[in-house]
């Protein structure tokens, strides 16, 4: 009687997956406007009530603002108000925010949201314009200053924008709609250079 031959497997591996920023290392270059994805950050979604504000700027390192249209920012880090109760914090330093808000025990929601944005920036002379050309948020200097913010749209989507500079902007906008977002700024780009 024969002997069945042992079998015998490789042993297993584990797959390599390796998350890709979405549109990572896209760039449009006009005569007067720059569009470019920025690197991954660190973000949440926070939301509180007016007596967890200190315990939570605190943790963060950063004032939260108090104020429609405004941002705080330090040490790589910045806080935009997206209403009385709701802000967006993002960390580009490589800092965890989630992790800063965890310890607080006033009463707050933070919710990490990191894979779910992305940014882009647009500056140069035409930055505004670029930005205007699907976007109704009046972008003159006395309306929206440096450090201005707000959630509005770009064509059909929304996204929250922040004002760093005069000529200089962040455009966040989630990732499902971020190459819609990035050709339509492309596109105005190319349009205002014409």
């Amino acid at each position: 009687m024969a002997k069945a031959a042992a079998k015998t497997t490789a042993p297993a591996t584990s797959p390599s997956v390796e998350r890709r920023p979405a549109l990572a290392g896209r760039t449009t270059t006009s005569t007067n406007v720059k569009v470019e994805v920025l690197p991954p950050a660190e973000r949440i979604s926070l939301r509180a009530p007016e007596t967890s504000i200190a315990a939570l700027s605190k943790a963060l390192g950063v004032t939260l603002p108090q104020k429609q249209k405004t941002s705080a920012s330090k040490a790589g880090r910045t806080a935009l108000w997206l209403g009385p109760d709701e802000w967006l914090v993002i960390d580009e330093a490589g800092n965890d925010p989630l992790a800063d808000c965890a310890g607080v025990t006033a009463l707050h929601s933070a919710v990490g949201i990191s894979h779910r944005n992305i940014a882009i920036a647009v500056t140069g002379a035409g930055a505004a314009a670029t930005i205007n050309a699907g976007c109704p948020q009046d972008l003159s200097l006395d309306a929206f200053p440096v450090g201005a913010c707000s959630r509005t749209i770009l064509g059909k989507t929304e996204i929250v924008l922040l004002r760093k500079a005069p000529d200089d902007f962040r455009v966040e906008c989630w990732r499902s709609f971020s190459d819609y977002v990035f050709t339509f700024l492309s596109e105005a780009a190319r349009d205002g250079a014409a």
